[in-house]
């Protein structure tokens, strides 16, 4: 089959790419997000420190953030369809390893350094450039519906809940490990392919900014398209802006609130079953957030990041006001605007990484920004911890969280997508 040709078929593939990347996100990153769910028994079981239990949560993130570029590298380099079960393998090795622990350093193995080895080769550092390489148009779009699975991954967490409270954790984390082998494994291997060449197909919206007609002179001094080295990717000052804005936002913003997001509630005087589904309407919320992926295709990518810290921010002063179990509508303001914020920053911010440095190296450079919010989540979710042992409470934490947002608005600012066409970043 001639790989240039288009499709006669009216129904696009890439759309089955965007199918997959939903199921994997929620199965992937739901056995991460449910960390806040298993703290609580862990906790009760082993008596541990809540920084100590936390490094699990921060090593995984960091971890994450280191393999991330390794795995777009690869992506980029080998033939993705190995990869991704390989990946898929590890992190179900890695889940059923868990529910064999009976040491801090056994987990801080297992779920800190050998699930996110297997999350970074069959998750987010491959399907963000696999779903740029099928999409042309549309990023916006396509990149909120391919990471609705990440918001899912939230509420999955309740379903994580009800298991853990029928069978014990232990048993929870082969179940979901068994999740992982039965269904994923073989989805990964029978439909996913990397680039539409492989089926001998081109992107959704090939060739289009080629039909409008340009003057001559843009066509001299301003390349509408350029073929980046990774070289020149690395001495831009747009990528380590949105780098260092994914890291506050995410890394130390978000992680640190999600990690400990269940036990605060808790402490509050909720149930714990009342929490967790506090916390699965924030991963709804964050699939709404994700579902608006398009506003920045339509108000720009520095306006919908302002929104989304907005409401993030809005959501933290929520949370710092919740004492008791007298205001639950608190919590729930805080899910619904820290999630939709959430959501709506994420395919923001590749989309606009996507707008700048897309082409054969950006699997790579997707992953640098993955490390970013490693680095901020190696600090994150164990800050949150320690801070609370210092002080008995997580205020100052939340409060840290509020001005890390706040700064990851500003450096999206200073990145300025909207005004850097590709190829033209400095």
């Amino acid at each position: 089959m001639d790989p240039g040709r288009k499709s006669t078929s009216p129904f696009f593939y890439g759309w089955v790419i965007v199918g997959i990347s939903v199921v994997a996100m929620i199965l992937i990153y739901g056995i991460r997000h449910s960390f806040a769910v298993f703290f609580s028994p862990i906790l009760d079981e082993f008596g541990w420190s809540r920084a100590n239990i936390s490094v699990m949560f921060s090593l995984n993130i960091f971890v994450y953030g280191l393999l991330a570029p390794v795995a777009g590298i690869l992506a980029d380099r080998w033939r993705a369809r190995r990869v991704v079960p390989l990946g898929v393998m590890i992190l179900a090795l890695a889940t059923a390893g868990c529910a064999f622990a009976r040491e801090l350093w056994h987990f801080y193995f297992l779920f800190g350094i050998l699930m996110p080895l297997g999350s970074a080769f069959s998750g987010w550092p491959i399907l963000a450039p696999t779903l740029m390489n099928w999409f042309e148009k549309k990023r916006g779009l396509v990149l909120g519906l391919g990471q609705m699975g990440g918001g899912l991954s939230f509420v999955y967490s309740m379903f994580v809940e009800l298991l853990i409270l029928e069978w014990g954790w232990r048993s929870t984390y082969l179940a979901l490990a068994g999740f992982l082998v039965f269904l994923l494994f073989p989805l990964y291997l029978l439909f996913f392919q990397y680039h539409p060449r492989d089926k001998g197909l081109r992107p959704y919206g090939f060739g289009e900014r080629a039909a409008f007609p340009r003057s001559p002179e843009a066509s001299t001094h301003h390349p509408e398209v350029r073929e980046w080295t990774l070289r020149q990717v690395m001495r831009t000052y747009q990528l380590w802006v949105l780098v260092l804005s994914y890291a506050l936002y995410w890394g130390i913003g978000g992680y640190l609130v999600l990690a400990h997001q269940v036990k605060f509630a808790e402490d509050a005087g909720y149930s714990s079953m009342f929490s967790v589904s506090v916390f699965a309407l924030f991963g709804s919320m964050v699939f709404v957030g994700q579902l608006c992926g398009f506003l920045s295709d339509l108000i720009g990518r520095e306006k919908t990041a302002t929104l989304a810290t907005g409401l993030s921010i809005g959501a933290l002063w929520a949370l710092l006001s919740v004492r008791d179990t007298s205001q639950p509508w608190l919590l729930y303001f805080f899910s619904i605007c820290f999630g939709c914020g959430g959501g709506l920053f994420t395919p923001t911010i590749f989309a606009s990484l996507a707008d700048i440095f897309h082409g054969r190296h950006f699997g790579a450079v997707a992953g640098l920004l993955l490390t970013g919010m490693g680095a901020g989540g190696a600090i994150g979710p164990w800050l949150g911890g320690y801070l609370f042992d210092i002080y008995g409470s997580y205020i100052n934490a939340f409060i840290l969280c509020i001005i890390c947002i706040a700064l990851a608005g500003i450096c999206f600012w200073i990145a300025a997508p909207g005004k850097t066409k590709q190829g033209w970043a400095r």
